[in-house]
């Protein structure tokens, strides 16, 4: 029987240092911006629960419910404007969404930040009393200022359009550990194996990709979605969705009315504008600027996913009570709603509570895949040597060690940081009244 030869087959070069590229990729991404992914992703997490935060920071915020009913939006409005009579401009109301939250009244462009790239004015307002409790600017309180840290990392406009630029490294990174981790069809059940009778630094490896691998798809969708929303322009030009991106402020309806000594006032722009839409919720009421004006309601319909920023507009002429103008999220094209779905979806509002819950953690994942990665790296390098690990003993010793810190913690915040904290944004708050009234 002749033998046979098969020719034969070599393989081009760049595809045996395919791998190689590969982890120089990854590894030298995890090195350079690692970090700052781990602070964008910590940040993220905490900026989740950036309302309840403020609250537990701000007590005197959260408000005594009466039996009485709350006030009408003029008024409100009215005891706005008389606490700061000179802003002139437009301010926009945004509804509380539970029974003990303050109206917020927003200012955009306030003097004392008129400079800044995002900074406007929030005046707290009690709904039931129309007490002005607190007037603060964006970035100068801790949930604000952690907001803006993940948003445009302290750096303005150049931080966003660098924030962009980081969104997509963090999807080339998470791409290239797929390639890395992939085994092959018959080996994948290998590859979820942790080894704990290996040594410690194997363990770390093992956890870093067993980590890598769970976490990918939020991270590619917290990058992606993060991406689109610190560069909107790309994506809305893709899905002919202009000016629909989170924080645009839509388009300018002019009044076609004649001016007249009886404009229409808040509550009947509100009741106006819920006649398209009678089951809808009102989110934001925007007062008119100048003769051309127009009051801007917004609105949240049943089927929108957009908690805090839903899409329903109406425009009212002020003079005439018309409508001048509805968008209506239903009436969406398919790139419309895609653009629209960018923010819940990224903050993780779309999914609920239970949603939001898997984002914090989601965010935390960065921070954990740079430190043992980084760990990994330092042993590969010869800067840390490895160790035996009895994982059984360690497991019930990091418990042990975790309740008690939990203990600690809790005791230390609840005894010692909440107080103290209080005590000195009372003596900060009452110094600022004694100012005011000083003025």
């Amino acid at each position: 029987m002749t033998e046979t030869h098969y020719p034969l087959i070599v393989r081009p070069r760049f595809i045996l240092n395919a791998r190689k590229w590969w982890r120089l990729c990854h590894v030298y991404l995890a090195l350079v911006f690692g970090l700052v992914f781990a602070l964008i992703g910590l940040t993220g997490s905490l900026s989740i629960y950036r309302e309840e935060l403020d609250g537990l920071f701000n007590p005197h915020l959260a408000v005594d419910v009466p039996s009485s009913p709350a006030l009408s939006p003029d008024k409100i409005i009215a005891a706005v404007r008389t606490a700061h009579p000179d802003r002139h401009g437009a301010w926009t109301l945004e509804m509380p969404r539970t029974p003990n939250g303050m109206i917020i009244a927003w200012f955009e462009k306030p003097k004392e930040s008129v400079e800044a790239f995002y900074a406007p004015l929030m005046v707290s307002v009690n709904p039931y009393t129309g007490q002005v409790v607190d007037s603060r600017l964006w970035g100068q309180t801790l949930t604000t200022w952690l907001l803006d840290l993940h948003t445009q990392l302290q750096l303005d406009g150049f931080g966003r359009n660098a924030l962009a630029v980081l969104g997509g490294l963090l999807m080339l990174s998470v791409f290239s550990g797929w390639y890395l981790w992939w085994p092959s069809w018959r080996k994948l059940s290998q590859a979820f194996r942790v080894h704990h009778n290996a040594g410690l630094m194997r363990l770390v490896f093992d956890l870093h990709r067993l980590l890598g691998v769970a976490s990918s798809a939020f991270l590619i969708l917290l990058a992606f979605t993060g991406f689109h929303l610190a560069y909107p322009a790309l994506l809305e030009n893709l899905t002919a969705a202009s000016g629909m991106g989170h924080g645009d402020a839509g388009p300018n309806v002019r009044s076609t009315a004649i001016p007249n000594d009886r404009p229409v006032s808040l509550s009947e722009a509100i009741l106006v504008a819920r006649g398209p839409f009678p089951r809808s919720e009102v989110r934001r009421i925007t007062t008119p600027v100048g003769e051309l004006g127009t009051y801007k309601i917004n609105l949240r319909q049943m089927n929108e996913i957009n908690q805090h920023h839903p899409f329903t507009t109406v425009w009212v002429d002020r003079w005439s009570g018309q409508i001048r103008d509805v968008q209506n999220p239903s009436s969406f094209s398919a790139g419309q709603t895609f653009t629209t779905w960018l923010w819940p979806v990224h903050t993780g509002e779309a999914f609920g509570g239970s949603g939001r819950l898997v984002w914090f953690f989601a965010g935390l994942t960065p921070a954990l895949l740079y430190l043992s990665g980084f760990m990994h790296w330092l042993y590969r390098h010869g800067f840390v040597a490895d160790r035996d690990i009895d994982l059984q003993r360690t497991t019930k010793t990091l418990i042990a060690g975790c309740i008690s810190v939990i203990e600690c913690a809790t005791t230390l915040i609840f005894k010692v940081v909440i107080p103290a904290v209080d005590e000195v944004l009372r003596k900060l708050y009452r110094r600022i009244r004694r100012v005011k009234r000083l003025k």
